[in-house]
C-alpha cells in the first residue's frame, strides 16, 4: 500500500513539475487578444506559437515576404500580425490587429517571444 501511495505521490510531482516548466502566453499576448486564436502548444483557431517560431527561426529563416515585398523576418512577423493576412497557415485569414501602427512595440515584443520559443 505504501509502494501504491509513494508512487502516486511521484506521479503527481511529475505532473506539477512539468506543468511548471510550461511555457505561458504573457500577459500582453491576453491584453491584446491574441489567446482568441493562439496558443503556445496547440492549434486553436490560427497555429500554436511554438509552430510559427519552427517553421521560420527553426529552419534557420532570417526573411519573411509580406505582400509581395521581403524584409527581416521579425519586421515582416510584425506586419503580418499588424496588417492580417491569408495562406500561410490554411485557409483561415489573420485579422489586422494594428492597421493604424499605434501597438507596434508590444506586437513586436510579442513576436520576438514567438519566435524564442524555437529553441525550448
Amino acid at each position: 500500500m505504501k509502494s501504491i501511495i509513494a508512487s502516486m505521490m511521484i506521479a503527481a510531482g511529475v505532473m506539477v513539475a512539468a506543468g511548471a516548466m510550461a511555457e505561458e502566453m504573457p500577459a500582453l499576448a491576453k491584453k491584446l487578444n491574441c489567446t482568441a486564436c493562439h496558443a503556445i502548444d496547440k492549434k486553436v483557431v490560427g497555429p500554436s506559437w511554438r509552430d510559427v517560431a519552427k517553421r521560420y527561426t527553426g529552419s534557420g529563416v532570417t526573411k519573411y515576404t509580406y505582400k509581395g515585398k521581403e524584409y527581416p523576418l521579425i519586421e515582416g512577423l510584425v506586419m503580418k500580425v499588424s496588417q492580417g493576412g491569408a495562406g500561410n497557415w490554411g485557409s483561415m485569414p489573420m485579422p489586422a490587429n494594428d492597421p493604424t501602427g499605434a501597438k507596434k512595440a508590444d506586437i513586436t515584443e510579442l513576436v520576438k517571444f514567438e519566435q524564442g520559443l524555437s529553441t525550448k
